[in-house]
């Protein structure tokens, strides 16, 4: 590839990452962290919304939800600061501390990180194809899970999704 134009562009790709850019996409040009997670849910979620009326797009509705429902509970720990903006945590972490933030029970939060585990890998790999079924139920999970968490937080009026 040194050979090619794709060395020049991942150089460029690295360098617009390095500037602070412009054209910001909607809704996400906020400076507190807290709700910049909540927003991200909401665009993945539109997103997911989106490509379900596109059809045939499960894989990708399928990894949206999956982060969705992460950001989502992100977006609660670090309302309730339980998490701090600089903290870095994995996937079935995020989950873990659900539970600890009182969203939901450990035996939800081990089928939430089973799910994760089992299920997001395989679709993600192609090693379990996604479905149009597993798609839609993947992003009803997500959306109800966004509905629930924002209504334990009284944040609805800072949500930006088409829920």
């Amino acid at each position: 590839m040194e050979d090619s134009d794709i060395a020049d562009i991942l150089d460029d790709v690295q360098t617009l990452f390095e500037r602070s850019g412009e054209n910001f996409e909607e809704a996400l040009d906020v400076d507190d962290a807290t709700l910049l997670q909540l927003r991200k849910a909401c665009r993945l979620i539109d997103a997911a919304q989106f490509l379900r009326e596109a059809d045939g797009y499960y894989t990708v509705i399928v990894e949206a939800s999956f982060a969705a429902i992460e950001r989502t509970i992100q977006f609660y720990l670090l309302d309730n600061g339980l998490l701090h903006e600089d903290e870095y945590i994995d996937h079935e972490n995020v989950y873990s501390r659900g539970v600890n933030a009182g969203l939901y029970d450990k035996e939800f939060a081990g089928k939430l990180t089973n799910l994760w585990r089992n299920n997001r890998s395989d679709t993600y790999y192609r090693e379990g194809i996604a479905t149009e079924a597993r798609a839609q139920k993947m992003l009803e999970l997500a959306e109800e899970i966004h509905r629930h968490v924002l209504q334990l937080a009284g944040e609805r009026h800072e949500c930006v999704c088409i829920l």
